[in-house]
């Protein structure tokens, strides 16, 4: 949605204007600073930025409604949020809370101020367990700052301090320190807050979510066995897939879904598409690859709109640059992965879509790799614990990645399948409904189920699994363009500089 940053230190202001021009890809529709109880709004261009030895930044990305610009600041709160809060209605009806606008980020810092009664730490636990989002925010109080990201880490938040200067910082890119001079760079994991620029473990994780939430799913299992336990999961899977869908997409009249025609993201377009919001469909690789020729097939029997780019090896080549630079760090996998969704995203943001969802989590949650096959027949229903680690790591890989190539176009990424109501059903899956055998090279199997009582097309619901780099063909012409080329992209001093 936005970029957030903020900084602490001497004479801040150039560094801070800095942080928000190399930042400016992820919200270009207006800009917004606090700095030293100042604020000011306006184009980046022209905003003007007091010096100060603290200060917030903001750029925005504006989705739906009458999003204003922020810092939003009330009384004594000062808040920046990069995200998006889906239940943001509801809470306000809850807890009888009045806004100034429709913007969903402004129930956070009405949350906040409604649990404070004299510490910033608790009135932010308290709030963050309340919120249904993907998000990443900050809020100041005037003497205390809580920096912190939702419990999955969909969206990211970095941190450093450069000791010489005595300068601390934190953003929603790395590039955004590297630019002002801190190099060492860490990520804020999900589930703690940077309160005061000093990391502690919040009141909440994702484990405590999933078990917490999963004792209730259980209890409504009663006494079910066989054949209806497993109706019973693929009914709750069904409602919870919908409802995560349908929250990301509320109030919007333009989508984008990257697609390979894959059951993920043909699920997404075909629960789309029923939703009331017919998805403009978004496909890259090579025009001889698998991921390019069923994706056309595909968009053709749903009779959605398809628009496709055809990489050859000199596209690759040109891209490499942009998408290291996107994600920030020299990992042959995540180049392969980035690239098409890089473009993908590139294309959406040359047609004016703000929104791309993806089944960014649905091989982790239902067993699709390969690899889960194997564990499978190590540890038949303990395979469960490496599924969830999984999903818990996700944002150091994965996450961050997206979120990053995507951001790079201003085009927001979206992860139905990560909706924590999903997360926490597919927990709760046996094993068996997920891979039906040893043998079983499909897998996914309640989820292809669910897909196909929906009514996706058969042949979609039977493709199996191919991960996007090597779908899409883009691995094989990755590999050759660095060999070709003898280009050592190991030097972070290339990242930095790009």
């Amino acid at each position: 949605m936005c970029a957030i940053c903020g900084i602490q230190g001497e004479h801040i202001s150039g560094e801070l204007y800095e942080m928000l021009k190399i930042l400016k890809h992820r919200g270009k529709d207006g800009s917004g600073v606090f700095i030293s109880g100042k604020s000011s709004y306006g184009s980046l261009d022209n905003i003007n930025i007091p010096e100060g030895n603290f200060a917030l930044g903001h750029n925005l990305l504006s989705i739906v409604g009458t999003e204003g610009l922020q810092p939003l600041i009330k009384d004594k709160f000062v808040l920046i949020c990069n995200g998006e809060i889906y239940n943001f209605q509801k809470l306000k009806q809850e807890f009888n809370l009045q806004t100034d606008s429709d913007s969903d980020c402004e129930i956070i810092i009405a949350l906040i101020k409604k649990f404070h009664h004299g510490s910033l730490w608790h009135a932010v636990n308290k709030t963050i367990k309340y919120l249904d989002g993907d998000y990443a925010f900050a809020i100041y109080d005037g003497n205390n700052l809580a920096v912190l990201r939702d419990p999955l880490g969909v969206k990211p938040v970095y941190f450093g301090l450069d000791e010489d200067k005595n300068l601390k910082a934190f953003a929603s890119e790395r590039k955004a320190l590297w630019k002002i001079g801190i190099n060492h760079v860490k990520t804020l994991p999900p589930g703690y807050m940077l309160y005061n620029w000093k990391m502690r473990e919040v009141d909440y994780n994702l484990k405590s979510i999933v078990e917490s939430s999963g004792i209730k799913f259980n209890a409504g299992l009663g006494k079910k066995t066989g054949g209806e336990l497993k109706d019973y999961l693929k009914f709750k899977l069904n409602e919870s897939l919908v409802s995560a869908v349908e929250k990301r997409i509320k109030n919007l009249s333009e989508l984008g879904i990257m697609f390979s025609g894959g059951i993920d993201s043909t699920l997404l377009a075909h629960l789309s598409s029923n939703l009331g919001v017919e998805p403009i469909l978004y496909s890259v690789g090579h025009e001889d690859s698998a991921d390019f020729k069923f994706a056309q097939k595909t968009a053709h029997d749903m009779g959605l709109t398809l628009h496709q780019q055809n990489l050859n090896q000199d596209d690759v080549r040109d891209y490499l640059p942009l998408v290291l630079n996107a994600i920030e760090e020299v990992n042959l996998m995540k180049l392969g992965v980035g690239m098409p969704a890089y473009v993908s995203s590139e294309m959406a943001g040359d047609d004016g879509i703000k929104v791309i969802l993806s089944g960014q989590g649905a091989d982790e949650l239902f067993a699709g790799y390969h690899r889960y096959l194997e564990i499978y027949k190590r540890k038949g229903e303990n395979a469960k614990n490496d599924l969830k680690n999984d999903i818990f790591n996700l944002y150091q890989v994965n996450l961050q990645r997206d979120d990053a190539v995507t951001m790079a176009n201003g085009v927001e990424l979206r992860v139905p399948y990560l909706d924590l109501d999903v997360i926490n059903i597919a927990m709760n899956i046996p094993m068996k409904y997920k891979v039906n055998s040893v043998e079983d090279h499909l897998r996914k199997c309640i989820l292809r189920e669910v897909a196909r009582d929906l009514g996706v097309l058969q042949y979609n619901v039977q493709r199996p699994k191919k991960a996007a780099q090597y779908g899409s063909g883009i691995d094989k012409m990755l590999r050759r363009v660095l060999k070709e080329e003898n280009m050592d992209y190991r030097n972070l001093d290339l990242i930095r500089s790009n």
